[in-house]
């Protein structure tokens, strides 16, 4: 799934590089994680678990095990600065005690056409899956190359955080479907206003 796209009825995205970021995405325009199944849906989109994987016995404890790391993810990412209510120092302990965990065991089957398919060895547990998440918050922020093309929306009103893989590393917006069409629509009207008087 990419940006914009509704699964199951939810907007989510997942444009934004990379699993943990994505997750820091559930927050705007307002709260996506409201349910079990905005998670569940969120969870197989971002490609935590191949499509189909059944995630029946999520319960209460996993959305709010999510919005708790999305919260130290979002402490880490935005750095020391961000106005956050968690210190820096603890949110990088529960990163790292949750990166401990075994993520999910993939394995490779035959599909449908004969050709192999990712599938997990068994459901996944919340611990896994938070610690999947975990460890891509760890790889981002530790890779230097990756950390120097983490940016945030230079749209109005707009906090979402991504990776810049652009070839000459200027994207300014979390995408130019949603805040660079809003800019390009209100520099438009300025124009046009500008050329009206």
């Amino acid at each position: 799934m990419a940006l914009g796209t509704a699964a199951a009825g939810y907007e989510l995205r997942f444009d934004a590089g990379r699993i943990c970021l994505d997750l820091l995405a559930t927050t705007h325009p307002g709260e996506r994680l409201d349910g079990l199944e905005p998670l569940r849906v969120w969870i197989t989109g971002s490609g935590l678990v191949p499509p189909g994987t059944p995630l029946a016995h999520a319960d209460t404890g996993w959305l709010l095990g999510f919005r708790e790391l999305r919260g130290d993810v979002s402490q880490l990412v935005r750095g020391r600065k961000s106005p956050e209510t968690r210190p820096y120092d603890l949110a990088l302990a529960r990163v790292n005690d949750l990166a401990r965990a075994a993520p999910p065991a993939p394995r490779a089957v035959p599909g449908e056409d004969g050709l192999l398919v990712r599938e997990l060895a068994g459901p996944p547990g919340c611990a896994a899956l938070l610690a999947a998440v975990a460890r891509d918050t760890v790889e981002l922020l530790t890779d230097p190359v990756a950390r120097a093309a983490i940016r945030e929306c230079e749209g109005d009103n707009c906090p979402l955080v991504y990776l810049d893989t652009s070839r000459g590393r200027r994207r300014r917006w979390c995408s130019s479907e949603v805040c660079g069409n809003r800019e390009r629509v209100a520099r438009h009207r300025r124009r046009a206003a500008l050329a009206r008087a």
